[in-house]
This record gives C-alpha cells, structure tokens and sequence, in this order.
C-alpha cells in the first residue's frame, strides 16, 4: 500500500471522528441552546449510530461491485454536507436529521480502510497498520472534544464539514483505482455466519460495544447532573478517554502483532472492568483523571486487538467482516446508549453496577472471542 493511500485512509478517519465522541460532551450545552432535556438531546448519539451501523453493512460487500475509490468520493461528499447541517441547524429535528445523515454516509469508511489494510498488508504487519488507522481517529476525537469545551458547539460540526470537502479533493486527485479488488456484487453474510470463529468474535463485539455506549455516551450528563462539573471539565474528562485511546490503539496494535491478538483483548476488558467499578465511587478529580485514562487505554486495547482478529479472517470473509466490524459495534451502541439512558435516568449507582457486572461477566467469558492466545 502506497504511503499516500494510507495516509488518505487515516484523514477520512480523522473527519469521520472529529465530533463522534464530542456529541456526548456536547449534550448539556446543546439542550440549554434549545431549552430542552439533556435525555431528550442525548437521541444525537444514537440517531448517528444506528444508521451509521445498518449503513456499513452494505459497503463491504458493496466495493465488491464497484470501485472503491467512487464509493468514498460519493459518501465523503455527503458526510461533509451532514456535518454543515447540523451546524447550521435551528432546531432539533434538523439536527437529528442531520446526524441520521452522518451515520448514513460516515459509515464506509472504516470498512474501506480494514479491507484495504487487510488485503494490502503482510499479516505480521497488520496490527501495526491498524493501530495507526485507529490511533489517528482517535487524534481527532481528542482535538474535537477538547474544542468542545472552549467553542461553540456549531464549530464542532462546521470544522469537519468544512475540512471533509477539502479531503475531498485530495482524495479526487490522489486516491487510486480499487477496481482490481471489484467483481461482483455478493452478500456473503450467511456464509460468514457458518463460521463459528465469526460468531463468536461478532457476539463478543455487539456485546462489548453495548456495554461500552452505555456507559461512555452518558458520562457527560454524569459528570454534569451528579457531579456538578463545568462544560469544560466535563470534556476535559472525556477528552482524557481519546488522549490515552491514541496510545492505547498504537500500543495496543503492535501488542497484538508480539505476544497476541486475544491477550490484548483481555488486558483492555480488565482495565475496563476496574474503572467502572471505580466509577461507582464519587473520586476526587485526581483520581477521576487516572480513571478516565485507563477506561480509554483500556477500550482501545480491546478495540484494536478485535479489529486485528477480524483482519486475519479467511480472504473470502474479509469484505463481510469489516462490515460486520462497523455495523454490529454502532448497532450494538446505539442500543447501549438507549439502554444506558433508560436506567441512568432512574440511578447512574443502578446502571454502573449492572454494566460494571455485565463486562466483568463478559472477561469470564472471554474465550468465546477465538482461540485462546490466538497470535499472528
């Protein structure tokens, strides 16, 4: 794969992720703007990821039938428009309309860059590659969440909408032909699910990613409603999550290409489980900080050692999976940030014990994920 290829795949990771954890720290300010509950405003985040995640299972095994690079070309253009939208938005359905859009369109490009990196890249190198791809999608949700909390919401959407375009035309200009990979269209869905090692790596997924929502996409309002912290300590907070997540994504990639795919998943669920059950605790903000650290290292531990199981995948399954990868995470998500708002409202001590139970249960289990210390 060519230098410029990758680095084209990591820009579009970059807007894509620019405001996707942003939107949670965002909340409270949003609903004061439009005088509205923060539970109401909160439909932001699953409005983006249910769509986002019903959406991604089409682009893998729709590169199949045509070029890639159009593929990207056409969503990127109406992605950077959605971002516009809902930064221009006056009122609430506009916004919501705005993300379903989003989610719509931004959900090709991490199946693309899996595929890409999966069928270019020697499988010793993969966890490297994959790393980086993530590591820079987690360099822009830093900088997102740490504008969050020193600009105006809008700019949090006009900033990629105006920087999507511009990655537009480079990728116009640079982005290369996939047509070699096109061939014909096929949904290899049913076969991929007679693989019992999909199975169970996908049940992990959609498991783990709606604990993680749940928890995640709430902490904002937590922060705010039980704590009583300002808009800029809240993204502060939140902002520490994406800063430990870039090295948890490196790190965690090239932990995954030494001593194992699986062991690194597991060392992330355990630094998860710790801090959830930490959170159930009011720490003073010293800790706090430490806390939030480690749940970022630790959901990017996992994150990255699952992306790498699902790269070494049979050839024939590899478009399906990445798919699979995008659309069970964000439908699973969507799910958890409802789930996680239906009982957070009621108690956030409630819904930190059940979710804190549930991941702990998950690591018990955690074999279901693949063969044990599976390695490259």
């Amino acid at each position: 794969m060519k230098k410029t290829t990758f680095a084209i795949l990591c820009l579009e990771g970059g807007v894509l992720s620019f405001n996707v954890a942003a939107a949670a720290a965002l909340v409270p300010s949003i609903a004061t703007d439009f005088a509205l509950s923060q539970f109401v405003v909160g439909k932001i985040i699953w409005l983006y990821m249910l769509p986002y995640g019903c959406a991604a299972f089409l682009y893998g095994p729709l590169v199949r039938l045509f070029d890639a690079r159009k593929v990207e070309l056409f969503c990127m253009f109406l992605f950077t428009l959605a971002n516009l939208l809902a930064g221009l938005s006056q009122d609430i359905t506009t916004l919501f309309v705005a993300r379903f859009m989003m989610g719509l369109f931004g959900a090709s490009v991490i199946p693309l860059g899996l595929i890409l990196i999966a069928r270019h890249l020697a499988q010793k190198e993969r966890g490297r590659y994959i790393g980086l791809f993530f590591g820079f999608t987690f360099i822009a949700s830093l900088l997102g969440l740490f504008f969050s909390g020193i600009i105006n919401w809008r700019l949090i959407f006009i900033i990629p909408g105006v920087c999507g375009f511009i990655l537009w035309i480079i990728m116009f200009i640079f982005l290369p032909s996939f047509k070699e990979d096109a061939g014909n269209f096929r949904l290899g869905y049913l076969e991929a699910f007679k693989n019992k090692r999909v199975i169970r790596i996908f049940s992990y997924i959609f498991l783990i990613s709606l604990i993680y929502h749940a928890i995640q996409q709430w902490l904002g309002v937590y922060f705010s409603s039980q704590l009583n912290l300002s808009q800029f300590f809240i993204s502060m907070l939140i902002t520490l999550t994406s800063l430990s997540g870039i090295f948890g994504e490196i790190w965690g990639g090239r932990l995954a290409d030494s001593i194992g795919r699986l062991r690194v998943v597991n060392l992330g669920i355990a630094f998860m489980v710790l801090c959830i059950f930490l959170l159930l605790i009011k720490l003073a903000w010293p800790l706090l900080v430490l806390v939030m650290i480690a749940w970022g290292l630790g959901w990017t531990f996992n994150h990255v050692g699952l992306a790498t199981m699902l790269a070494d995948l049979p050839a024939e399954l590899l478009n399906e999976a990445a798919s699979l990868n995008s659309g069970v995470r964000f439908i699973a998500g969507g799910v958890g940030v409802y789930l996680g708002g239906l009982i957070m409202q009621k108690s956030f001590i409630l819904g930190f014990s059940i979710f804190g139970t549930a991941l702990l249960i998950l690591l018990l289990f955690s074999r279901f994920t693949g063969k044990k210390n599976s390695r490259p």
